[in-house]
């Protein structure tokens, strides 16, 4: 059996991005903050799988007595950095009740005739529930200036427009955690070859995603610039290295956890005497 190695640093710490932050210098094979090798990490997301699943439970019993704390996780990526493992390997543990997941497609013509952000508000988590967001609003301001879909005074105010949006989620009670699973170019390009090798996973390729790798620079430019416009007190990014994939799940499900613990969460007092609901049970 895999020994439990915990984070001798927590990710919310090292992985946060702060003031003079470069994309460039992370390094996206490394496991910053953790010793471990892949075995005590898978060891590690089982081990705090109850944890996790009793923190929400927790954040979900709140809310049904009129708590307002919620969590909403921003995941961000290129392709085949792993963000269905995140969801699948860290937030499974989760009751779906209390968890609201939305993967966000390229808009419809409906939604393309409103703002950017409207067909993203009416998509936030209730009181109570664990959202998660596969991409997001920020696609609106990484592919559209990628490809000039959009004017540089278009893309700073969408910049201001977000930060806004976030600020009001947070005082509506919402604990914004954005992500960006950062991989390299080259884990990129191998990730690719092993959905063409495997007949199994073919339905995952797309030329698409060869199309956009070719733009590559250029999305690492458009991040840099969302981190340095968009990233704050009240929903700061992290960078999260994922070329190795166990590494990228331990990390979130600890930013994740951290999020739910700082909420100072309590378990509903209960509205009728306990002894005497205890004596009617026994008797029943």
């Amino acid at each position: 059996m895999a020994r439990v190695v915990s984070f001798d640093q927590q990710p919310s710490d090292t992985l946060r991005v702060g003031k003079g932050f470069s994309l460039a210098s992370v390094d996206p094979d490394a496991t910053p903050g953790y010793n471990g090798n892949k075995a005590d990490g898978e060891a590690l997301l089982a081990e705090m799988d109850g944890k996790l699943s009793e923190l929400q439970e927790q954040l979900f019993a709140e809310s049904r007595a009129g708590g307002k704390k919620r969590i909403l996780l921003v995941l961000q990526a290129m392709d085949t950095a792993g963000k269905g493992g995140i969801v699948n390997h860290v937030m499974a543990t989760m009751d779906p009740q209390g968890v609201q997941f939305k993967a966000f497609k390229a808009p419809t013509e409906q939604e393309k005739s409103y703002d950017f952000l409207w067909r993203i508000e009416k998509e936030v988590p209730a009181a109570g529930m664990v959202g998660i967001f596969d991409r997001s609003h920020y696609e609106d301001v990484l592919i559209h200036r990628v490809h000039n879909w959009a004017t540089p005074e278009e893309i700073g105010r969408r910049y201001r427009a977000i930060n806004e949006f976030e600020a009001r989620q947070t005082d509506a009670g919402t604990r914004i955690i954005k992500v960006m699973l950062n991989i390299s170019k080259d884990e990129q390009r191998s990730r690719l070859l092993a959905r063409l090798d495997n007949p199994a996973k073919h339905w995952k390729y797309s030329s698409g995603d060869l199309k956009e790798r070719a733009f590559w620079d250029d999305y690492m430019a458009a991040y840099q610039a969302a981190f340095d416009e968009t990233s704050s007190a009240v929903a700061p990014w992290y960078v999260v290295p994922a070329n190795k994939k166990w590494f990228a799940r331990i990390a979130v499900q600890q930013l994740v956890m951290s999020a739910l613990s700082d909420l100072r969460l309590e378990w509903p007092k209960a509205e009728f005497d306990v002894d005497i609901e205890r004596e009617l049970v026994a008797r029943s």
